[in-house]
């Protein structure tokens, strides 16, 4: 696609990356067969070959209107035009160095400003996010239904004690393994069996999983919230915490949020101009490792698993078009004797896509209709997933609750 960057652009990083990722656009439209947001409205404006139009005006320095902000907030981020397009066009990372251009040509309104205000200051936080929780839990018998629905309930998961140190079923202290845990933001208290469930998986492989108290938020929420210096500064505190244990030999750091994944495997690029980090950021994202690519490399025959259920896994976008992981999951629990049920459009997005629910209500509850009625259609004993937001997102509408995959092979496990 030929482009001209404005004046103010040219010779400028921004200018040169964004002028790059156009260039290689050759509008050729496959795209939009695979995109969530096209699919629902028919508007090429919803597309990315339509957003990418945008977003060369933007650099090109014609006129920013709110429409223009409108189309760019109805993207998902899901990456799935990535997965399709032919020429490998880097749209995510376009809209990434665009939308602050818009943001600052388009100012928001008081109410959307307050609303981002308060989910940064809440969500990235769980010593804020877990009491308003718990809260929310206690009043949710005497909300209106529909609201009451979009606050998660006590899961109904029995946990299982962790031991603080290896257990007798992990391997002998000499040759035991250690790898960090990404706790998480909202997980720890949305579902904390989540990562039990993954601790006592990898024990039973002989691996140590350990946690780094002052790393939080792998800063996903902000940086996509184009707030995007405070997004780097949650990443750089999360390589300061950490860096002493991957210098005391932890060997990966594994995530069980998909979402999460994605961006930590970024850090190098996200940080690569930073003088301080750069070197660091680029071991972390060496080193981060979703869970099924930890689970997948080792001697399965250790897990005396008793597979009893037919399963249907949807598969999150940041995990099959963000990280390019999809059918891992599915191969992995298909090869340890689980019944996987297929789901039609397991590529489409579920309409969670981080705070996409909150901003954007009506698609995202179209698609997570489509998305439950997949999953029921399926005849699945059970549905699973691998991201802590689409779980949150089915849960609320599906005729049972969502789990994440590995609680299932935790439920499993015969000893």
């Amino acid at each position: 696609m030929q482009t001209q960057i404005a004046e103010p652009l040219q010779h400028t990083d921004i200018g040169s990356e964004a002028e790059a990722i156009l260039r290689k656009c050759v509008h050729c439209g496959f795209c939009l067969a695979t995109c969530p947001t096209y699919k629902l409205t028919g508007n090429e404006l919803d597309s990315p070959r339509g957003r990418i139009y945008l977003l060369k005006q933007v650099f090109e320095g014609n006129p920013v209107s709110r429409d223009t902000q409108r189309h760019l907030d109805r993207c998902l981020s899901c990456r799935s035009c990535e997965t399709t397009c032919p020429a490998s066009v880097n749209y995510h990372r376009l809209v990434e160095i665009g939308t602050p251009l818009i943001e600052a040509e388009v100012p928001r309104n008081l109410k959307q400003r307050l609303l981002r205000r308060a989910i940064l200051s809440v969500l990235p936080y769980p010593r804020r996010f877990n009491p308003i929780l718990k809260t929310a839990r206690l009043i949710r018998p005497l909300l209106p239904g529909r609201l009451a629905k979009t606050i998660p309930p006590l899961s109904q998961t029995r946990l299982k004690p962790v031991a603080a140190k290896p257990s007798p079923v992990t391997a002998e202290p000499s040759t035991n393994r250690r790898m960090l845990l990404l706790e998480g933001c909202v997980q720890p208290g949305l579902a904390p069996e989540i990562n039990q469930a993954a601790t006592r998986v990898l024990g039973h492989l002989g691996i140590y999983l350990e946690t780094a108290p002052a790393a939080g938020c792998c800063g996903a929420l902000s940086y996509h919230l184009h707030q995007q210096e405070d997004g780097l500064d949650f990443m750089r505190r999360n390589i300061d915490a950490w860096w002493p244990l991957i210098e005391q030999g932890c060997e990966a750091i594994v995530i069980t949020a998909s979402g999460c994944g994605t961006t930590v495997k970024e850090y190098g690029d996200l940080l690569k101009k930073d003088p301080n980090y750069a070197d660091r950021a680029q071991k972390i994202s060496a080193l981060a490792a979703d869970l099924v690519e930890i689970v997948a490399a080792e001697d399965l025959s250790r897990l005396n698993l008793q597979p009893d259920a037919s399963l249907a896994f949807q598969c999150p976008c940041s995990l099959q078009h963000g990280q390019k992981l999809g059918g891992k999951v599915e191969a992995l629990l298909g090869q340890l004797g689980f019944d996987m049920k297929p789901i039609r459009d397991n590529h489409i997005c579920c309409g969670s896509a981080g705070t996409y629910s909150i901003f954007q209500p009506e698609p995202a509850s179209e698609l997570r209709n489509n998305k439950v009625q997949a999953l029921q259609d399926s005849g699945a004993q059970e549905y699973i997933s691998a991201n802590i937001g689409c779980i949150t997102h089915l849960s609320q509408t599906a005729d049972q609750a969502v789990k994440h995959w590995i609680q299932i092979l935790d439920q499993a496990l015969k000893n």
